[in-house]
């Protein structure tokens, strides 16, 4: 693949943020028969078993030392076989190998999950998707918000603005790291702006949309937006080791692999920090969840077999609208939930991709689940603007065949 194509294809996934070097550890599996997706292919069959050479090369070397990555956990699977590879250090201090079944931040990962609960309660006939929001959240969302339909937050074109927060630079997220964000407050001080266009109009990807959804989903059910998602998808799917860390909780309880950014340092050399323990209230429905990438990829094998939302509103999930984006000009990727990556050999595969300091993870598959993928990678600048390269090389990995 060329230049241009990684960098296209690099682009359009952000969308959706001691020791010597460490030996990849991976192995080869058959892989059980996901249940047969029921909506018309859109990628062609991915017929060949998942490349052990390329998945291995993607992730050797990784730990301290490393440019880009301290550690990265991989689940590759579909039809055709299935993959697992670990590689790194899971803590710099003790040199520790990293942790094959760690648990991790999935950042924006969580927006799939908020997505399909409302979902839910749209085929349940709870939640109006063309109907306005503030018909659901009176007094939350104001009156000049109120063409704002529940679609339009799901794909991003609600033209609400951001909410205000510490600001974009490490150092000063780092200094309010702490802090514990009250979503509704969120929602206030977003709506208390002057929206950004006309809803419908355009899309612009923002947490925002999901922080109301979140707000939405406690006012239709009368649960914790956490509770709901519990009851709804982690309990029935037996997603054991995915949880919510809660308002206040800093830690991610269980085993799993530290998180560190890279800071440079006067003399060319870096330091890098621990940011394993974060607050992740301002993220909240957007982008707090934790799990694995055995939970991941189970969660993935049934939303998009049918089995987590009906059938009968699933496609939203699979659906771009059709506008550009706000801030490139580029036409729409995201959907309700998703986003839409076409790959150099026309295969489409759909997931979503997450960032939170130290970690980035992912989950995406062919719409008839002849490949699948969940990821965690430490990287060591996780928010940057950039997709790290590590990551892209296990999503070019597991495409490849």
């Amino acid at each position: 693949m060329n230049a241009k194509m990684r960098t296209l294809i690099a682009a359009a996934l952000v969308i959706g943020i001691a020791s010597g070097p460490a030996v990849a550890h991976a192995a080869s599996v058959p892989a059980p028969a996901p249940a047969p997706a029921a909506a018309e292919r859109i990628a062609p069959l991915v017929s060949t078993p998942p490349n052990a050479a390329a998945l291995e090369a993607a992730i050797a070397g990784l730990g301290p030392r490393h440019k880009d990555a301290t550690a990265a956990l991989v689940r590759v699977g579909g039809t055709a076989g299935c993959w697992q590879g670990s590689s790194g250090t899971a803590d710099i201090r003790t040199g520790r190998d990293a942790v094959e079944q760690g648990r991790f931040r999935a950042g924006s990962v969580t927006k799939v999950f908020t997505a399909a609960v409302v979902l839910q309660l749209a085929s349940e006939g709870r939640v109006d998707l063309d109907g306005p929001v503030r018909r659901h959240l009176p007094g939350v969302v104001p009156d000049r918000y109120g063409a704002v339909t529940v679609r339009q937050l799901l794909n991003h074109t609600s033209g609400i603005p951001a909410a205000d927060g510490p600001g974009d630079s490490f150092e000063a997220q780092w200094e309010h790291r702490f802090d514990v964000t009250d979503p509704r407050a969120q929602v206030a001080n977003a709506v208390a702006k002057e929206r950004e266009f006309a809803p419908g109009s355009a899309q612009h990807y923002l947490n925002i949309n999901y922080t109301v959804l979140g707000v939405l989903i406690e006012k239709v059910t009368g649960m914790r937006y956490e509770d709901a998602v519990g009851a709804r998808i982690l309990g029935p799917l037996g997603l054991h080791r995915t949880s919510f860390p809660g308002r206040t909780e800093t830690r991610i309880q269980g085993p799993h692999n530290r998180g560190y950014q890279a800071i440079p340092k006067a003399d060319g050399s870096r330091e890098l920090r621990d940011v394993t323990e974060w607050n992740s209230s301002d993220r909240w429905a957007a982008g707090d969840i934790i799990s694995t990438t055995a939970d991941l990829e189970r969660f993935t094998v049934a939303l998009f077999s049918g089995r987590v939302v009906p059938k009968d509103r699933l496609e939203e999930m699979f659906t771009v609208p059709d506008v550009k984006d706000f801030a490139s000009g580029e036409p729409a990727a995201m959907t309700a939930g998703l986003s839409r990556t076409v790959l150099p050999d026309g295969t489409a595969a759909w997931g979503k991709t997450g960032g939170r300091h130290g970690y980035n993870s992912a989950i995406g598959a062919t719409r008839d689940l002849s490949r699948t993928l969940a990821y965690s990678v430490n990287a060591t600048d996780a928010k940057g603007r950039d997709m790290n390269p590590v990551a892209l090389g296990v999503i070019m990995a597991a495409f490849t065949k």
